[in-house]
């Protein structure tokens, strides 16, 4: 079977343990994480299903090692590619931008041609406004470490219940 690609930086400690949880999710050596902060289009090809680990920083943008990488992903053709994407925010400190790093994520690699899966509902958040919310659903998962911690684990499982319908 082929492998899953999870990109995250291995030095963000929340969205690196969520990383983690999920490749714990899967069979032994089913998912190969891969450092965002040392991308490279090779590494970003070499799969057809790929899990991105994207947080929201600051008034909605991307962490500086997405940013920087942006500008060769929007070059890649990523027809034929299922990609997921979960991100970390601050509904309560960022109402008017949470996670919109995730939706901006979303857009792009679309735009590159890929199928993007993983939605989830935005019940139980308290926020003004997201990038990340299209069509009444988030695009990928949000998780709120900093107020909503409680609820993670329950998010997560049933969103990778979702991606391995999906993928």
């Amino acid at each position: 079977m082929e492998k899953i690609g999870i990109f995250y930086s291995f030095n963000s400690h929340k969205t690196k343990l969520i990383g983690e949880k999920i490749i714990e999710s899967f069979n032994e050596g089913e998912i190969e994480a891969v450092n965002a902060e040392t991308i490279s289009e090779e590494d970003f090809l070499k799969y057809n299903r790929l899990i991105l680990g994207v947080p929201t920083w600051f008034d909605g943008e991307f962490p500086n090692y997405w940013d920087e990488f942006v500008p060769a992903l929007e070059e890649l053709d990523l027809t034929g590619k299922k990609i997921a994407i979960y991100g970390l925010a601050d509904q309560k400190g960022y109402p008017e931008n949470f996670g919109d790093a995730v939706g901006l994520m979303a857009d792009l690699v679309r735009k590159c041609g890929a199928e993007v899966v993983g939605e989830t509902s935005v019940e139980g958040y308290d926020f003004e406004r997201s990038k990340a919310l299209q069509n009444g659903k988030f695009i990928g998962l949000i998780l709120d470490q900093e107020n909503q911690a409680r609820l993670t684990p329950e998010r997560l499982n049933m969103w990778i219940g979702e991606l391995k319908k999906n993928f």
